[in-house]
């Protein structure tokens, strides 16, 4: 009996790596987050940006307001923090997530931010709109699975050495979880170079809309690991396709904590999300600048 064509494909596709994340025919997934329902993916063009820390209430908040008033939805800050040495400041733990969500009802912002262990997924998804898997633990498979089991969002970072399969396939842990909402991150890979802090690679955004549905925003702050090069590297991303951009951004920052060297000030913002806006009209999508509600 002849098999038909629809059938073998069927069979390939069930033996496939990340057989949940690939295209396959598939439509572009768009993730919505927290309660406004802010869509990442499609036409979409979505803004992250925030402290890469939570450093204390007061910063937190006049960032906040200051990023919601140019009309960025999301804000990201980070609660615990994975730094190479351990004399480094490591985050403020459950103090920094309260912030965040205090942040969240002065504003409407929805909340981006990391979470490093199995254990700690529920008490960050008890304050985040969207789980944040950084470079260090995109093969943290515990990890991965523990947050298949949720149904917040998850922004998985491409690891600093990590091939796109692999990015793929860490993301096919999550999905074969049970859990749909997940977004890609491309944030540079290592490289010889000292003096940017990764080789960004332009060439991953239009590869994986070919490989993968799944929405695939960037983090032109980690790519570059210097505020001047930010602005070209965002504008770069998006006209290749990129659903959206998680931006460090600080009122002063010359006074973070962390990554001062690599973080925009306000002004900087409100010039990228100009730039932004035209070439996201430029090439038929829009940047999402108000919080609205997009129906499922």
């Amino acid at each position: 009996m002849t098999r038909s064509t629809d059938d073998l494909n069927a069979e390939l596709l069930a033996r496939h790596p990340y057989r949940n994340a690939v295209r396959a025919g598939r439509p572009d997934t768009i993730v919505l987050v927290g309660e406004h329902r802010v869509p990442i993916g499609g036409t979409h063009v979505a803004m992250i940006a925030g402290p890469c820390a939570v450093e204390g209430r007061e910063t937190l908040l006049e960032t906040a307001h200051a990023l919601s008033g140019m009309g960025v939805q999301m804000l990201r800050g980070g609660a615990f923090k994975p730094r190479t040495s351990p004399h480094s400041f490591q985050g403020l733990g459950e103090e920094g997530l309260q912030l965040l969500a205090e942040a969240r009802e002065a504003t409407g912002m929805a909340i981006v931010t990391e979470v490093l262990t199995p254990e700690d997924v529920p008490l960050v998804a008890r304050y985040a709109d969207v789980l944040q898997v950084g470079t260090r633990n995109m093969a943290n498979y515990r990890l991965l699975e523990a947050l298949g089991a949720q149904d917040k969002p998850v922004l998985l970072k491409r690891g600093m050495a990590a091939t796109i399969e692999e990015l793929l396939c860490a993301a096919e842990y999550v999905l074969a979880g049970g859990n749909p909402n997940v977004i890609l991150c491309e944030r540079g890979i290592r490289s010889f170079e000292p003096m940017v802090r990764n080789a960004f690679d332009l060439n991953v955004i239009p590869l994986l809309d070919q490989l993968t549905h799944l929405p695939v925003i960037v983090d032109p702050s980690h790519a570059a690991g210097r505020a001047d090069l930010v602005h070209a590297v965002t504008m770069g991303a998006v006209a290749a396709g990129a659903h959206g951009f998680i931006i460090e951004a600080h009122e002063n920052p010359l006074a973070a904590i962390v990554d001062g060297s690599q973080t925009l000030d306000m002004e900087a913002m409100q010039r990228l999300i100009t730039g932004v806006d035209a070439i996201a009209a430029a090439t038929g999508r829009q940047l999402d600048r108000t919080i609205r509600t997009v129906a499922a």
